[in-house]
């Protein structure tokens, strides 16, 4: 379990997450992905990883994507920081169901003149 971590990100896409709070549980894993298919967490990432994860798992989205501020303190599933492949990095990992009220903010998230996803401050998420 991680101490205080205080608050997490997940990478979304709006009609997803308008469609979870409908329901009442968000339960999309990562692009393409979901723990109702067999995915065993949920990913998240910290301010400064959110641009490298966006890049790469995000590169030829054009659908609008969010970002949810997680308190992790609100979390009613587990999360980890966790290195599973072995690369020294860390993630968070939320292990079920990211209950909706856990999340204390939403954040537009629209790529830069460059075509980039672009960095996340610290200071945009506390």
């Amino acid at each position: 379990m991680v101490g205080r971590m205080a608050r997490i990100l997940h990478i979304a896409f709006v009609a997803e997450w308008e469609a979870a709070k409908a329901a009442r549980a968000y339960r999309i894993s990562t692009r393409g992905q979901s723990l109702d298919d067999g995915a065993r967490f949920i990913h998240a990432s910290r301010p400064e990883q959110v641009s490298l994860v966006a890049n790469i798992a995000y590169a030829d989205v054009t659908d609008p994507l969010c970002l949810l501020v997680i308190d992790t303190e609100r979390l009613v599933s587990a999360v980890c920081d966790e290195d599973l492949d072995g690369t020294g990095t860390t993630f968070p990992h939320i292990y079920g169901p990211l209950n909706p009220d856990a999340v204390v903010d939403v954040l537009p998230y629209v790529r830069g003149a460059d075509g980039r996803w672009p960095e996340v401050a610290p200071q945009a998420v506390s």
